[in-house]
């Protein structure tokens, strides 16, 4: 519910693809800035997707209504389009990188890649809801699921920031990630998910976007840049356009 960060850095990335600058940065200034409106607020409660103090965005935000959990896609795409400054850039894969490996300590990841999701959403959370117990528990699918799909995103967002070292490490991860087969034997199974604590595929093999952002991910660390991306971060937006409500 609410303005979320996946959608609005979509909508930021086209709109500079489209060349509507004021627009975009319009948005960018939004995203990026703390704003709380309405008459009874909590001294916690944010509007627009700032974290203070964090380097990164929240889930969603809107009124009374918020996620302050990390979704990787969206805070990928945030380095990726330049949304994300490139001090907070660099300070948020840090962030990532210090939070994946408190997890492993603790036993909620076994894998050399991030979530989609952390931290968890557990049964006593407010945000839980009764399908998660069989369709959504921690470290599965949307709850924290180790996706390829996203962390191809993620290894692209390494190679932003110029952390080309850290990128060849989870592109090698994301090799090992992709390739054991979950329903149909074969060399590769680009399969749609692994359980975070123990690595294990899940969903259904074979899928295309996994396949697509690992070729994707091998050549911005072989270019040692972000084709397409680094069109749009060498864009400086001008300052009206509110955030996009799904």
């Amino acid at each position: 519910m609410g303005y979320g960060l996946y959608v609005n850095t979509l909508v930021y990335a086209y709109l500079v693809l489209y060349s509507d600058h004021e627009a975009a940065g319009q948005l960018r200034e939004l995203m990026n800035r703390l704003e709380v409106r309405g008459e009874e607020k909590n001294p916690h409660e944010h509007q627009c997707l700032v974290v203070p103090p964090t380097p990164y965005s929240a889930l969603y935000s809107y009124k009374r209504l918020n996620s302050d959990r990390f979704d990787l896609l969206g805070n990928s795409l945030a380095i990726l389009t330049g949304i994300a400054s490139p001090d907070r850039a660099q300070n948020l894969v840090d962030w990532v990188e210090a939070e994946c490996g408190a997890m492993r300590q603790r036993g909620e990841l076994a894998v050399d890649l991030p979530p989609c999701l952390f931290p968890y959403i557990l049964p006593h959370h407010a945000d839980w809801r009764q399908r998660y117990e069989r369709f959504n528990r921690p470290g599965e699918y949307h709850n924290g699921g180790v996706w390829p799909f996203v962390c191809g995103f993620y290894v692209a967002a390494c190679v932003a920031v110029g952390r080309i070292g850290l990128a060849r490490r989870k592109l090698l991860a994301l090799t090992e990630l992709v390739k054991p087969w979950h329903e149909n034997q074969a060399e590769w199974g680009f399969n749609e998910w692994s359980k975070a604590q123990t690595g294990q595929p899940s969903g259904r093999d074979w899928q295309t976007w996994s396949a697509a952002m690992y070729l994707y991910a091998a050549e911005c660390v072989q270019q040692q840049r972000t084709p397409l991306f680094d069109d749009i971060r060498n864009v400086e937006p001008r300052l009206l356009l509110p955030l996009v409500k799904k």
